[in-house]
């Protein structure tokens, strides 16, 4: 069995997710004994939350330099949290209980999901799917991403949809006639699965 990662899942996230997810990082992370001399101080880490946090709030009239500004903000706090991660996966050596107290969500091995996990259908109209994960008592939410035209090079190509509570979700403005990649993980009380392996759809 493989050991556990930390899960680099918040690359993906929605800006707003972001912030929430950053700060809770650095309130795990603040007084952790099983991480006292991270690569990234966490006040550097948590003036790189503020802005991108500022910057959002300032993006929101839609001006051009704003949002310029606002992005470059994302790049910069995400990239501290991605040092940070990786810091938590040196430290961790594996462990699942240190990965936890991080604050990071967890890969675990083996992945709760297998190939017949998720379905992809035709939703009420065009330009809509409907994604149906099968349902897991144990789950807390679920995690949802997609990508259009062809399956990324890359892991931070794939575009984050939402998290929810339920096993379903219908999402709205694709593009007809394009085909579309899905893939969702669930959380439970040992961390975040592994995302299953894409399922393709053509949009009606």
């Amino acid at each position: 069995m493989k050991q556990a990662k930390v899960l680099f899942d918040f690359v993906l996230f929605a800006l707003n997710l972001k912030v929430i997810f950053f700060r809770t990082v650095l309130l795990r992370l603040t007084g952790n004994p099983f991480f006292t001399d991270p690569d990234v101080s966490l006040n550097d880490a948590k003036i790189a939350t503020d802005l991108l946090d500022n910057a959002i709030q300032a993006s929101q009239d839609g001006g051009h330099t704003a949002i310029s500004i606002m992005h470059d903000y994302d790049k910069s706090a995400t990239l501290i949290f991605k040092n940070l991660a990786h810091y938590v996966e040196r430290l961790s050596n594996g462990e699942e209980t240190k990965i936890l107290s991080s604050g990071f969500n967890m890969r675990k091995q083996p992945a709760m999901f297998n190939k017949e996990i998720l379905a992809v259908t035709d939703g009420p109209h065009s330009g809509s799917a409907k994604l149906t994960a099968l349902a897991n008592p144990r789950a807390g939410s679920y995690y949802w991403k997609m990508c259009k035209g062809q399956l990324p090079e890359k892991e931070s190509d794939w575009v984050f949809i939402t998290v929810t509570t339920q096993s379903s979700y219908r999402i709205e403005g694709l593009d007809p006639g394009v085909y579309y990649y899905f893939t969702v993980a669930i959380t439970t009380p040992e961390g975040l699965s592994d995302f299953c392996p894409a399922v393709k759809k053509l949009i009606n």
